[in-house]
């Protein structure tokens, strides 16, 4: 991992991922006098000057001297904006000497459209999750065969500055981590949602079942990540034959819980293929 404290760092977009990325950055050493976004709300660049000190622009021209004299540039739009602003970005870059890597956190934008839309192929994707936001985050990494090492150092720096990471060869499996952590969030909350309310089904009043079912969820994570057993091991440990816990999960397995997460699991990941083709046009 290479050291923060010089990195110049220019993010196009400053949403909600923009924003952890930052403050898990700036706690981690990067300078926020080294930061700056570009963000058509004002809003948003009120928020970001105030939270971090950090320079903002209304758009990616009014930031194109830092763009040039950047290492780093983290594409973090919409996925449906990604070609309208690398189109500005390709206007940038024909002024760049040396043009920065390009970070992109937006979901199924593939490296062979943002290379023909930038007129640059040194280039990273990165599907971070929401619990970035309190540095708990999950991020899955490619590489376009024209980065650097040191490109991929600075892409680790970043994203392990708001939690792990793991990287993968085929960019095919980006669009997996999506399935898997990148929406993930979601389904963990369904299932608190789901346990809550059964909990209310079963007269707890909603603040008790609300923390029963935060805290098990919250604890049975924690105990899974410092075991050294598989979750399958963790599951039979919780589970005696006959017992409450059997008769729980006899419901989940007639149910098929295992196929309906795969099932959900795979939705996801060809949702991701398609917007890869459907905003690469």
């Amino acid at each position: 991992m290479t050291s923060l404290s010089n990195l110049k760092i220019v993010f196009i977009g400053g949403g909600n991922m923009a924003s952890a990325l930052i403050g898990g950055l700036i706690q981690k050493g990067a300078q926020a006098s080294h930061i700056a976004v570009a963000d058509p709300f004002e809003p948003t660049r009120k928020s970001l000057e105030t939270n971090f000190e950090v320079s903002t622009g209304l758009n990616i021209q009014g930031l194109s001297e830092k763009i040039q004299k950047a290492d780093i540039l983290v594409l973090a739009v919409k996925p449906q904006q990604f070609k309208e602003a690398a189109a500005e970005l390709a206007m940038v870059f024909k002024e760049c000497a040396n043009k920065p890597l390009c970070l992109s956190v937006a979901a199924g934008i593939r490296t062979q459209d943002m290379a023909r839309w930038l007129g640059h192929d040194r280039l990273i994707r990165a599907m971070p999750n929401t619990p970035a936001l309190i540095s708990q985050g999950m991020t899955g990494l490619y590489a376009s065969p024209q980065a650097t090492p040191d490109d991929r150092a600075h892409a680790e720096s970043i994203c392990l500055a708001v939690g792990k990471i793991t990287w993968v060869s085929d960019e095919k499996q980006i669009d997996d981590i999506t399935a898997v952590s990148g929406s993930g969030p979601a389904y963990v909350f369904a299932f608190i949602e789901a346990l809550e309310k059964a909990a209310i089904a079963q007269d707890l009043t909603q603040d008790q079942a609300r923390l029963l079912a935060i805290q098990t969820v919250l604890g049975a994570a924690t105990l899974a990540s410092q075991s050294t057993d598989s979750p399958g091991t963790l599951r039979e440990k919780v589970t005696s034959k006959g017992g409450t816990t059997y008769a729980a999960l006899q419901v989940l397995e007639q149910k098929n819980w295992s196929e309906i997460i795969a099932q959900a699991v795979a939705a996801a990941s060809a949702r991701g293929a398609e917007m890869g083709k459907e905003f690469g046009q």
